[in-house]
This record gives C-alpha cells, structure tokens and sequence, in this order.
C-alpha cells in the first residue's frame, strides 16, 4: 500500500460519500432525505475517499456543497453563503465552496492577510466539476484546482448531474499536492462506466508526483525548464464578451511572461468554436439533467446508484418555493427539462451530441499543434454576493450572477480534455467588507486571477507540467496587494 498522501489532511467536498458522515449534497434535510427528514448516513466510502485514504491521507472532515451542487457560485447551499476568503461579501465560487474557502484562507494566512479565523484547516481537497465546479472556486480564490480527463478518476459514490459531464478531483495550494492526489486516485476501479478502455488499470497508473519531480529535478537550468513546451493562448477567452478586460490582460500577460521566462513558446491561437461551447454544453445536458440529478433516473449505461441518496421528486410546492429562494437553478433545471423533451424530439438531442463530437476536435486540431492551451478560467473575478433575502427582483439577481461564470470551463466537461486551474495574478473588485484589521486604498479590494491550461485528453501529465514551467518562470499568485491598517 503506497504512502503518497501520507500526513496530507483532506477535505472532502459533501457530495462524496464519507461512510458514517451524514450526507446533505448542500440541500435541507426535507428534501435530501424525503422519507423521515434526516440526513442519511452513508455505509461506504466513494472510490476517491477509499483511496487517499488508503494513500495515508487523514480527512478531517466534509465541507460546503452549494445546493444540489446546482450553482457555480456559493451562496445557495442550506448552511448558508460562503464568503471568498479574500474579501467578504464575495462569492467563493461553487458548487465546491467549502473546500475552496478553506484552502484559501489558508493561503491568505501565509501571504501575511490579518484576522484569518483560527481554525483547522486542510492541505488539499477532493471536489467535484461538471462545469467548472472545481476550477471555477479555484479561480476566486487563489488555488489549484484539477479537472482530470472525463474517466481517469472514478465517479462512484458521488452525487452526478449527468454521466457525460461529471468529474472529481483534488484542490490544492501548489502544483505538487495536485499530482500526489492524482496519483492516488486514477484508475479504473471495475465499476464507474464513466472509466472507458483508455483509462488505466490501477498498476499502470502514471505516477504523476514522481514524474513531476523528476522532470524538475532533470533540468540543469530551470530557465529552460519549458523548453520545447508550445503554449497557445485561445484569442476568443480573451475577447468574448462577457470576459472582463482586466482579467484577459492579466492572464495573458502572465502566460507570455512566465511561459517565456522558463523557455516555452507561447503565441495566441484562433478557435472561433471556443465562443459557441457553453451553449453546446447547454443543448447537450439540459434534456436529461433534471431526471438524473432529481428523480433517481438510472443514466442508460450500467451504473450504480448511491442506496442513501433518495432526493425529493417530484418536485413539490415546499420544494419549489425553498429552491425559488435558495437556488432558482434547481427549478430552472427541472422546468427546461419539462419545456425540452415536450418541445423537441431526440433528433435535437442527437444534433447536440454530434455538435459536442465536433467541438472535440476543434480543441484537438489545435492541441495537434500545442502542447497546451490557456485562457482565463473565468470571465471575470469573483462578483459579491447577492442579497440573499427573498422579494422582487431577488432571483434574476441570484440567476444573473451566475451566468456566463463557467463560459470557459464548461466546454471541457463535455469534450474531456483535462484542464488545471493556476493562480496568475489579481485583479480589482469593488466594494466589500475586508478582514478585520486590514485596510484598502481605496474603495476597491482586490481578488485573485485564476488562468486554466488545458491539454489534450489523457495527457493529464502534460498540464502538471506546464503549470510547473509557469511557476518556474515566475507565474503564480504573488503577493497580497492589500495594505494593513
């Protein structure tokens, strides 16, 4: 039994199975467990637990899940918001705002932020990400967070959306943790159908921690670290339009500086598809989504079902209203699968699937050409919170935030290609309430940037790298720009 993980304290995000731990997958008691009321208390591990576990770790607990895990912000789940750990008032992001609040308040702590609560607080975590749920929170709040390929690392056990488009996988402060967790839970595991033929069995799975190092420790100047690595940065992430200028600046600055300063070669590339993949991601999901994540329906594909996750369905008049408040998504979700399948035939649905197939190998062309692709993980930094009271005009507000967040990440659930969040710099947010003790110049506070590096499916590898090779030539997070009183 490896002890890869050894002395690594987890988090686990609350839509993974921690056997004798109860299980809320961030909605009420009521509806997480309609017969009596309780949360249930799972029997079993999920696979990922089974194996950090197992690989040494010590998992000191479970944390938030935003609603269902039905939200790409953090203010929908029953225990209430979570506030970024950089400036309060401030989406963590979601639907892994837990582990992302935690970790980054561990980060804030070393780079010197004041009032950081005294609290325990986890090494790494395992989170989930069917459109950036992962990755997304990893952004706002100055972390690493990995998508792996869809299938290197086993589902079950864990609350899905949809088969197409779910993923686990480890959070982190550095790039190290990140491989050490991947090495532990790859691999196929005989039941997720999710694991295809490409995926590898558990003796062959690439030590990714071990590579890592010794792809560092092989260079004889670390300024050349990157080179021969080819770095294209996707034009399209940088002007679609809901992309912050700010944040497009600040990541492809950082990528042409630090890619460069490691040896790497680095250029802008054309995917003119890049603008139409969440609306792929949309067509190809909505359909079925509601029915998978709600009503307990088997995805068509032998699979197992978790025997303590039983949630209410159909959908009720104090299911409605709760949901309506805490996160319209829920209903919105349940309604466009009503409106879909009454409005249009499985040709549509097939229609998707093909437009999906396609966008694959649009990323693939040009990933023939990279090694890696980059672009802002999200459009933008993490926006405040919203107010969280119900009355007119709350839902579009609590609904108007979240669109267009997952506009880059997305589109990799749906084709598979592995993608890594890094922290790359900061960028300015209005408003907010800071730490206590902690002061600003000036009415803005300051939030982190996150960049995504994308590599080609089952190249998880490569990704590790390149992210090494950006931190090597200097790219990362950096200082806190925040002044103390």
């Amino acid at each position: 039994m490896s002890n890869t993980l050894e002395g690594l304290k987890l988090a686990v995000k609350d839509n993974i199975t921690v056997a004798g731990i109860p299980y809320t997958c961030g909605t009420f008691p009521q509806l997480a467990n309609p017969k009596d009321g309780q949360y249930a208390l799972p029997e079993i591990d999920a696979v990922v637990v089974k194996r950090v576990l197992e690989a040494g770790a010590e998992i000191i607990g479970t944390s938030t899940c935003e609603n269902y895990s039905l939200t790409p912000m953090s203010y929908t789940s029953a225990n209430g918001p979570v506030n970024n750990p950089w400036l309060r008032g401030y989406n963590a992001g979601g639907s892994s705002s837990g582990n992302t609040c935690l970790l980054g308040l561990r980060t804030a702590k070393q780079l010197g932020v004041p009032g950081i609560p005294e609290i325990p607080l986890p090494d790494a975590a395992l989170g989930g990400d069917q459109a950036g749920s992962i990755r997304l929170p990893a952004s706002y709040c100055g972390l690493y967070g990995l998508k792996p390929t869809h299938g290197l690392v086993p589902y079950t056990g864990i609350a899905g959306l949809h088969p197409m488009i779910d993923h686990t996988g480890p959070m982190a402060t550095n790039v190290e943790d990140i491989a050490k967790i991947l090495t532990a839970i790859a691999g196929y595991d005989g039941l997720d159908p999710r694991c295809t033929a490409e995926c590898p069995l558990r003796a062959n799975v690439t030590q990714y921690h071990d590579e890592l190092a010794a792809f560092v420790s092989g260079s004889p100047d670390t300024k050349q670290l990157g080179k021969g690595l080819k770095v294209g940065i996707i034009s399209e992430a940088l002007i679609d339009p809901g992309t912050s200028p700010e944040v497009a600046k600040v990541v492809e600055e950082a990528a042409m500086k630090h890619f460069a300063a490691a040896g790497a070669t680095v250029e802008r590339v054309s995917l003119p598809m890049h603008i139409l993949a969440p609306a792929i991601w949309t067509a190809a999901c909505r359909t079925h989504m509601s029915s998978l994540t709600f009503a307990g329906r088997p995805a068509d594909l032998l699979s197992h079902n978790m025997p303590h996750w039983t949630p209410q369905w159909p959908m009720t008049q104090e299911m409605f209203d709760l949901m309506t408040i805490a996160n319209p998504a829920v209903p919105n979700i349940i309604l466009s699968e009503t409106f879909l399948t009454g409005k249009f035939s499985s040709a549509q649905q097939a229609k998707a699937y093909r437009h999906v197939y396609q966008l694959r190998a649009a990323y693939d062309m040009v990933l023939a050409q990279y090694d890696v692709l980059v672009m802002p993980t999200t459009p933008t930094v993490a926006p405040p919170l919203p107010n969280l009271k119900s009355g007119e005009g709350s839902i579009m507000e609590k609904m108007r935030i979240a669109v267009g967040s997952t506009n880059h990440t997305c589109p990799f659930n749906i084709t598979g290609h592995p993608g890594l969040s890094v922290p790359c710099g900061w960028g300015r947010a209005s408003g907010g309430t800071p730490w206590p003790g902690t002061d600003r110049t000036g009415p803005e506070g300051w939030l982190p940037v996150g960049m995504q590096i994308v590599g080609k499916r089952w190249d998880d590898m490569t990704v590790l790298k390149a992210a090494k090779v950006f931190e090597v030539g200097g790219g990362g997070l950096g200082q806190w720009p925040g002044i103390v009183a």
